[in-house]
């Protein structure tokens, strides 16, 4: 799920009851005529209790929590950094 499509969803979940385990998310979801899509979305959630809808959206996004700082440099992100695109 892309990020505007998780905000579409938390937008049409706005009024649920939190929080919220996924079958109230669904049945929620249902009464507001949520597209086919985003039903799968939701029927692709975890069992467990949701305390947000930004804890709903996370977990359909699939977001990391930013590691912290601490001065170490990452080799990966060192690595990105030097690579150049492609010439076609």
């Amino acid at each position: 799920m892309d990020f505007a499509a998780a905000a579409e969803l938390k937008t049409l979940l706005t009024g649920v009851d939190l929080p919220a385990d996924k079958a109230a998310l669904l049945g929620y979801a249902v009464q507001q005529h949520a597209q086919p899509s985003r039903i799968a979305a939701l029927r692709s959630l975890p069992q467990r209790e949701f305390v947000s809808l930004d804890d709903v959206a996370e977990e359909l996004l699939h977001v990391q929590p930013v590691p912290p700082d601490d001065g170490v440099p990452s080799p990966h992100g060192e690595r990105a950094r030097r690579r150049r695109p492609q010439s076609a």
